[in-house]
C-alpha cells in the first residue's frame, strides 16, 4: 500500500511492518492531533496502531472547512466502511454545508447518514445541483413528518422551497401541528401555522397560545375534533404543573369542546399523575376518576404505591390485581400481591405468591426467599466457548480498535467502534466480546453488552453472573470495607451501579470516578475524616476513591441509625429528598418504603443496590473449596447481622 502523506496536518497513512504504541500512547497522540502539535516522528510506530485512523481524524477535523475534497475523499476511501469514517463524514457534510460546496457535499453524501441537520443540508445540495424532482420532494415531505421536535436552521431553506412548489400544504402543517400540541411545544406549533392562510393561522396561533397558557378564547373555538385534542393537550400540560388549577378548569372547556372521553381521559391522566407522585391528599380520587381505558402501566404502579403510602392493603391489593398479566407477573407486583394478601389474612395465597416470586433472581425474590425460609434462586450460567473462538473475536479489527480507544479515554469513539462490531457478531461472539473487553478493563460491557443490545431482549443473559457482576480492586474493597465495619459487597454492589467499575467515569451532575463521588463531598468527607485531600482529579485514583466512598458510607449510615436502606436512597438522591421521605412515610416497613420512594431512580436504585450486595456477597464469598453464600438479604436491609444463605438452581431440580 503506497504511503499518502496528508500535507495539510503533516501526519501519514499506516506503515505496515512496525510495532504499534501501547494504547496511553494513542491518548497522548490523539490529544496531540487536536491541538494542532501533532508531528509523526515523536510517536515511533504510531501509523501502525489499529486505531491511527482516529489521529488522523483529530488532526482533519481541526482545519475542515480549508481542506481539499481530495484529502477528505483520500480519508474517506481509506478508511471506507469503519466507523472513523462516518465521523469524518458528519463532520466534512457539515463543513461543505457551511461553505456551500454542495458539489463536494454530493461527493460525500451517503444515505445511511441520519442527522437531520445533514439531511436538511442534503436536500439543500440537491436544490443547489437542481435536482429538486418529485423524489426530492417525498423527501423532504418525509423529514417535515419526521419529527414533533424543532428543526435545526439548516431546514429552514429546504422547507421553505417545499412551500414554495406547494409541496408543505396545509394538511402537513395541521399534522406537525397537533404532534408538536401532544408534545407540549407551543414554539414549534407556531412554526408550523406559519404557512397556513390567514383565518387557519389564526386560529392554529391561538392553539398554541392556549398549549402555553390555557386562555377562554378557546370556549368559543369551533367544536372539532381539533380544537379538543388542541384544548385537552393543554389541559393536560397545566395538569402537570398545577393538577388543581386543571381539575377546576377542565370541566368548562369540556363541556364547551364536547369533549370525548378520551379527551377528558387525556388531562385527568396528567392530574392524578403528578398529584399521586407528590403523595398528595387528592391522589386516590384522582385516580379514581381517570377512566379505565386511559390507564397504562405506569399509572398502574402509582395506585398501588398511593394504597401502599396509606397503609390500605386491600386498595394495594385491588390495584395489582387491575394489572394485566405480564405486569403483574413481575416479581416485583407478584411480592407485594403476596404482602397486601397476607396483610388482609390471606395467608395461604400469600404463600403460594412468595414461591412463586422466590423464582427470580432479583430483590423481591430474594425477600421472597427470605419469607419462605428458603435457598435463593440462582443459575449461573458459564458457557463453554472455546479458546479459539474467543481468539478470532479478540481479532476483530473494530474491538481491537474499541479497546484500545477505551484506554485511550475516548470513550464515545470507542462507543462507535464496539457497535460496528457487535452488529457482525451473533449472540456467542457478542458474549465473547464482552469477556475480552472487560479482560481490557472496559467492565460497563457487562451492563451494556448483554441482556438488551440493539432493541432486543436476551433474557438467559441474565444468568452470566461473572461477565454481569466484575469485581476488580477487591483487596481495597475488603481493605477499606473492614475499617469502616461495611459489608464488601455492599461496597462493590456501590461501585456495580455507580460506575460498573470505571475509575474515569463522570456524570452530569460532575461525580467522579468508582463510587461516584462529588469533589464537593469527596473534600467534606476528608476533612471529617482528617484524610488527605489532593483535589477533584484525585478522585480517579482508584485506591482514593474507594477510601473517600466507604468513609462517606460509614458517616451516613452513622447519621441514619444503621439502616443501609435509608443510606443508599441518600447516597442515590441526596440528603433533602430522604429528609421528606422519611417525614411523609415514618415507620414504614423497609420494603413498601423503598417502593414508595417518589422518585423512579431512587426507587430503582436502592432496590438494584440491595439486589446486587446479594450477588457480590455470592461472589465474593465463593473459593475454591466452598460454594459462596450470602447474608440474608432481609437482615443486609436492616443493617443486621445474622445467618447466611445458599443459592440453588430451580432449573436443575
Amino acid at each position: 500500500m503506497p504511503t499518502l502523506t496528508l500535507l495539510l496536518c503533516g501526519i501519514a497513512s499506516p506503515v505496515f511492518g512496525q510495532r504499534p504504541p501501547d494504547d496511553s500512547v494513542l491518548g497522548t497522540a490523539i490529544a496531540a492531533a487536536e491541538a494542532g502539535r501533532f508531528d509523526a516522528a515523536q510517536y515511533p510506530g504510531i501509523a501502525a496502531h489499529p486505531a491511527y485512523g482516529w489521529v488522523e481524524y483529530a488532526a482533519l477535523r481541526r482545519n475542515m472547512d480549508l481542506m481539499l475534497p481530495a484529502q477528505a475523499q483520500a480519508f474517506l476511501g481509506r478508511y471506507r466502511d469503519q466507523p472513523v469514517a462516518e465521523a469524518f463524514r458528519a463532520d466534512w457534510l457539515a463543513s461543505r454545508s457551511r461553505v456551500k460546496d454542495w458539489a463536494g457535499f454530493r461527493a460525500a453524501w451517503s444515505p445511511q447518514v441520519r442527522s437531520t441537520s445533514l439531511r436538511c443540508a442534503e436536500l439543500n445540495a440537491r436544490l443547489a445541483a437542481g435536482a429538486a424532482d418529485a423524489q426530492w420532494t417525498s423527501d423532504a415531505q418525509a423529514l417535515w413528518r419526521s419529527s414533533a421536535k424543532a428543526f435545526p436552521s439548516e431546514c429552514g431553506e429546504p422547507f421553505a422551497a417545499l412551500a414554495m412548489r406547494g409541496g408543505l400544504t396545509p394538511a402537513l402543517r395541521w399534522e406537525r401541528l397537533e404532534k408538536a400540541a401532544a408534545e407540549w411545544d407551543p414554539e414549534v406549533m407556531r412554526s408550523a401555522a406559519a404557512g397556513l392562510p390567514a383565518d387557519e393561522a389564526a386560529l392554529a396561533n391561538d392553539y398554541a397560545a392556549f398549549v402555553q397558557a390555557i386562555h377562554p378564547r378557546a370556549l368559543n373555538w369551533p367544536k372539532t375534533a381539533r380544537s379538543r385534542l388542541i384544548a385537552s393537550h393543554g389541559l393536560a400540560r397545566l395538569g402537570k404543573s398545577v393538577p388543581g388549577t386543571a381539575e377546576a378548569q377542565l370541566p368548562k372547556y369540556a363541556q364547551a369542546l364536547g369533549f370525548t372521553e378520551e379527551d377528558r381521559a387525556r388531562v385527568l391522566y396528567q392530574i392524578a399523575l403528578w398529584t399521586v407522585a407528590s403523595y398528595e391528599p387528592e391522589s386516590a380520587r384522582r385516580l379514581a376518576a381517570v377512566p379505565a381505558s386511559a390507564y397504562d402501566e405506569r399509572l398502574h404502579e402509582w395506585r398501588v404505591r398511593e394504597a401502599l403510602a396509606r397503609s390500605d392493603w386491600r386498595a394495594a391489593l385491588e390495584a395489582i390485581r387491575r394489572m394485566g398479566d405480564k405486569q403483574r407477573s413481575d416479581s416485583r407486583w407478584t411480592w407485594f400481591e403476596a404482602r397486601t394478601a397476607e396483610l388482609t389474612g390471606d395467608k395461604a395465597g400469600a404463600q403460594a405468591l412468595y414461591r412463586k416470586a422466590a423464582q427470580k433472581s432479583d430483590f423481591h425474590g430474594f425477600l421472597a426467599a427470605d419469607r419462605l425460609d428458603q435457598p435463593y434462586a440462582l443459575c449461573p450460567w458459564l458457557p463453554d466457548d472455546s479458546a479459539a473462538a474467543k481468539a478470532a473475536v479478540a481479532r476483530d479489527p473494530a474491538l481491537v480498535r474499541a479497546i484500545s480507544l477505551f484506554r485511550a479515554e475516548r470513550k464515545a469513539w470507542a462507543q462507535k467502534e464496539w457497535e460496528d462490531a457487535l452488529s457482525r457478531f451473533d449472540q456467542a461472539q457478542r458474549r465473547l466480546a464482552v469477556a475480552v473487553a472487560q479482560e481490557g478493563g472496559w467492565f460497563d460491557r457487562g451492563v451494556f453488552g448483554l441482556v438488551n443490545v440493539g432493541g432486543k431482549n436476551y433474557p438467559e443473559e441474565t444468568r452470566l453472573y461473572q461477565l454481569r457482576f466484575p469485581i476488580h480492586h477487591a483487596d481495597t474493597i475488603r481493605r477499606e470495607a473492614a475499617k469502616h465495619r461495611l459489608d464488601p459487597a455492599w461496597v462493590a454492589a456501590e461501585i456495580r451501579a455507580e460506575s460498573v467499575f470505571d475509575p474515569r467515569a463522570r456524570s452530569p451532575a460532575n461525580a467522579m470516578g468508582l463510587m461516584q463521588v462529588l469533589p464537593g463531598t469527596g473534600a467534606e468527607v476528608a476533612r471529617k475524616a482528617g484524610l488527605p485531600w489532593g483535589g477533584a482529579q484525585s478522585l480517579y485514583d482508584a485506591d482514593t476513591n474507594i477510601v473517600l466512598g466507604t468513609t462517606y458510607l460509614r458517616q451516613l449510615l452513622d447519621k441514619y441509625e444503621g439502616k443501609p436502606y435509608e443510606v443508599i436512597a441518600a447516597y442515590n438522591a441526596g440528603p433533602a429528598p430522604l429528609a421528606r421521605w422519611k417525614t411523609q412515610r415514618p415507620g414504614m416497613d423497609p420494603d413498601i418504603w423503598i417502593e414508595t420512594i417518589s422518585y423512579k431512580e431512587t426507587r430503582d436504585y436502592v432496590a438494584r443496590v440491595l439486589s446486587f450486595s446479594t450477588v457480590y456477597d455470592w461472589r465474593m464469598s465463593a473459593s475454591d473449596k466452598r460454594e459462596g453464600d450470602a447474608l440474608r438479604l432481609t437482615d443486609r436491609m436492616h443493617g443486621r447481622s445474622g445467618p447466611r444463605k445458599k443459592f440453588t438452581c430451580p432449573l436443575a431440580r
